[in-house]
């Protein structure tokens, strides 16, 4: 990925989950993130990137509405691009399938290792979920642990959270 071109950056105040911040290359989506100032999210792009980034709302609007939407409960499924580049080989496999995880529908980590054909990679697949730089548009919330529950979340209050975006979607939550 070219170092030289720009991330540009844009903010969603107030949205149920608090304020969030998206980042996007040329090639589509790359970060979201909760409750950050500027400067560390800044920060965050620069370091796991190393790219600059611009404050952008025109290059940001689209990811922002659809995730307003969403979140709003307006918008099941989302249409932005993802810049998948920006992630490493296994991650990005495995987040592919949690991409394809249907809105309202759940997954335990061992499914999707074994939809890898990985059937031993349940923990690593919890693993790349655990560091989805993109969480709510690869919706990593609806991965669940073998037992039926939910384990783990890094987004806004965590698992808490994750139970909140299940509800809305009217997964069934143990």
């Amino acid at each position: 990925m070219p170092s030289d071109l720009p991330l540009y950056i844009g903010q969603l105040k107030r949205s149920p989950l608090g304020d969030l911040w998206v980042a996007v290359s040329e090639r589509g989506l790359v970060a979201i993130e909760w409750d950050h100032a500027k400067d560390k999210f800044d920060a965050y792009l620069t370091q796991r990137l190393k790219r600059p980034c611009l404050l952008d709302a025109r290059k940001t609007s689209i990811p922002l509405q659809q995730l307003n939407e969403y979140l709003r409960g307006r918008r099941t499924e989302f249409t932005i691009p993802i810049d998948w580049d920006s992630l490493r080989p296994f991650q990005r496999e495995a987040l592919k399938h949690v991409y394809a995880i249907p809105y309202g529908e759940t997954r335990t980590y061992g499914e999707i290792a074994h939809a890898m054909k990985r059937p031993r990679a349940a923990r690593a697949v919890g693993r790349a979920n655990a560091t989805n730089p993109m969480p709510l548009v690869i919706p990593c919330h609806r991965v669940i642990g073998m037992d039926g529950k939910l384990h783990g979340y890094g987004g806004g209050e965590g698992v808490k959270t994750k139970e909140w975006l299940l509800r809305m979607e009217g997964a069934v939550v143990v």
